[in-house]
């Protein structure tokens, strides 16, 4: 008995160390030196970018006596071409003679003469790993390779085409700045620091995908953001392992917390005021480059009906306008469900005159009212999808002209009644007004509808009640889902269903920061997704 004891605790012993063998080397990185000779690292230059015509490399001779030889490495399209000419190889080729390199190349200062006199350039830094060095070629920078040296020098030299910033069309505002992200990183991040001159702002650069290499950034407030968050972040970015991320929305699913349910637990904005807002409140963005939308985190039920129109006008306009967005939402949701309830089963709630000419809309009409909602349900969103994919004058011309003719045509055949063409109109007039939520509206819709022909309007109270209780388990980056209303957070409710003034919000939503002092009441506790422990 004592020898079996033994042999399993050797054998969790054996395994425990295994495990911490293979996390340090999984953890740790081998750095690849420099090779020493510029014909060696000429060749496995050659070698990594072969049949690439993109990649250029360019040997250049320095000094009166023409002893020291470099390598200048870039890929073409990526690369500032006046920049490289201006502060690389006017430099290199032209003011070294003045230097004596060749006394410096024998004390071992040609990497300071470089630095220091001959580059003119601010952005410049040593590396010593040849991996990097790749990586940065490939990333836009201009690497230098010295003969004998160990050490290259990077030269921060990107400058391919980008689009200009321009208004979102996702985001349209009637009052408020109208400019938005765009593709480039370092674009969106200086975008950010104008609405945030403070140098807490910190931007914590990181780069995913196996493949595609893609520089991702983490930005938050330090003494706002709270600290559990952030780290968060970074472990469940570091736990990416993916070939490619090509877009944020990757990021978004590899990220958030429910990924199987229909509410969006990470939020998204190509608007710099709106992100700068979400960072002032305690939230964490994730920046990628090739995209002009943003994440944030964590995102909350709340945040579907705020818009950033609401901070620049007066706040007993922004609260009505609050509750309309409620008010559409439950019809997006719920309409055709509830006319389905009412024409099917609960025809004596109807009034009378009503019924009447609902009833005499409805003679000839082959399908039942599910059916009937159903078909157009499905039409909608075909009409909808033709119109975001086709070009942009005809996709309209087709959204609109489609639905009217559609429309007219279903009910001059008999195929469905008038009430479902206004029940229909008004159903995909209020999903609009909810952009993030329009990915989610048309399941529920479907599911309303099924539980409302089962059991009338039993199965949609049914229905809305489980959603509600969904809603109250979800967390978003350990933050509940529904705050400030369940946990109920009185400080919170200023920016929720009603808008208070702006010089009455004088603290920040506790929701977020888990203020953990003696003096505070509400406290927060941070709840994990099981495979992070």
């Amino acid at each position: 008995m004592f020898r079996k004891i033994f042999r399993t605790f050797n054998y969790l012993k054996l395994k425990s160390l295994n495990d911490q063998n293979l996390k340090l080397k999984n953890n740790s990185r081998i750095i690849e030196n420099i090779p020493g000779s510029i014909q060696d690292v000429k060749e496995k230059l050659q070698q990594i970018f072969s049949d690439c015509s993109d990649f250029d490399l360019r040997e250049v001779v320095l000094g009166e006596e023409f002893q020291v030889k470099i390598i200048v490495a870039f890929i073409d399209g990526l690369v500032n071409k006046q920049l490289l000419n201006s502060d690389i190889f006017k430099p290199l080729m032209i003011e070294s003679r003045i230097a004596n390199l060749n006394k410096a190349f024998s004390s071992n200062t040609i990497i300071h003469i470089l630095k220091e006199n001959l580059l003119s350039t601010y952005q410049l830094e040593e590396i010593k790993d040849f991996k990097q060095t790749v990586d940065a070629i490939l990333s836009g920078d201009t690497i230098i390779y010295i003969d004998g040296k160990t050490t290259a020098l990077k030269v921060e030299t990107r400058g391919w085409e980008t689009r200009g910033i321009e208004e979102p069309d996702t985001e349209a505002v009637v009052r408020g700045p109208r400019e938005g992200f765009t593709e480039t990183l370092r674009t969106n991040a200086s975008l950010l620091r104008r609405k945030v001159k403070n140098p807490k702002l910190k931007f914590e650069m990181m780069k995913l995908g196996e493949q595609t290499n893609t520089d991702v950034c983490i930005c938050y407030i330090k003494g706002i953001a709270n600290e559990e968050i952030i780290e968060t972040v970074r472990r469940r970015l570091k736990k990416i392992k993916t070939d490619a991320i090509l877009e944020s929305g990757y990021i978004e699913e590899f990220i958030e917390d429910a990924p199987f349910s229909l509410f969006p637990t990470v939020g998204n904005s190509e608007k710099p005021d709106v992100v700068a807002a979400k960072l002032l409140e305690g939230r964490v963005a994730i920046l990628c480059d090739g995209t002009p939308f943003v994440l944030t985190v964590p995102y909350l039920f709340i945040e579907s009906i705020q818009a950033s129109e609401d901070y620049y006008s007066r706040s007993y306009f922004s609260s009505m306008v609050r509750w309309f967005r409620i008010l559409a939402f439950l019809i997006a949701t719920t309409l055709p469900a509830s006319y389905v309830a009412l024409i099917a089963f609960h025809q004596d709630v109807i009034p009378f005159k009503l019924l009447l000419t609902m009833a005499a809309s409805r003679e000839g009409i082959p399908f039942s009212p599910f059916t009937e909602a159903f078909i157009m349900g499905i039409a909608f969103e075909l009409l909808r999808e033709a119109g975001v994919r086709m070009p942009r004058p005809i996709g309209q011309a087709v959204s609109i002209v489609g639905a009217l003719v559609l429309g007219e045509s279903a009910v001059r055949a008999g195929l469905v009644s008038n009430p479902m063409v206004i029940v229909t109109a008004i159903t995909a007039i209020s999903g609009f007004i909810i952009p993030p939520m329009g990915g989610a509206m048309p399941f529920f819709r479907i599911i309303m509808l099924i539980a409302a022909n089962i059991l009338e309007f039993m199965g949609l109270a049914l229905t809305t009640a489980a959603c509600v209780i969904h809603m109250c388990t979800l967390r978003s980056f350990g933050v509940p889902y529904m705050a400030p209303f369940a946990p109920l957070s009185g400080s919170d409710l200023k920016d929720t269903l009603v808008r208070v003034p702006i010089w009455a919000m004088v603290t920040r939503p506790r929701s977020l920061t888990w203020e953990n002092t003696d003096k505070t009441k509400y406290r927060m506790k941070i709840n994990f997704r099981k495979k992070e422990d």
